[in-house]
């Protein structure tokens, strides 16, 4: 019994994407930039806590600052 190959799906549209593809897991630089896009403008989100206590403190840190200077940012929740 032969291994048979994953069947790997760009995505972004879904495509086969072979697995020697440069732009894997996208099947075309189009696809990756249009994933970069939704990062950087927030469409993605990493949704779970941060339980990190220094990177937490950081943040609550920059916030007081923030507010201490007339520039609220959005609450931080942990």
């Amino acid at each position: 019994m032969a291994d048979t190959p994953k069947k790997l799906l760009c995505p972004t549209c879904r495509k086969p994407v072979e697995s020697t593809n440069e732009d894997l897991p996208f099947c075309s630089d189009r696809c990756r930039i249009i994933d970069l896009g939704k990062w950087a403008s927030g469409d993605y989100k990493i949704s779970s806590p941060i339980f990190d206590p220094d990177v937490l403190e950081s943040l609550q840190q920059e916030q007081a600052h923030a507010e201490l200077h007339g520039n609220p940012t959005k609450e931080w929740k942990n």
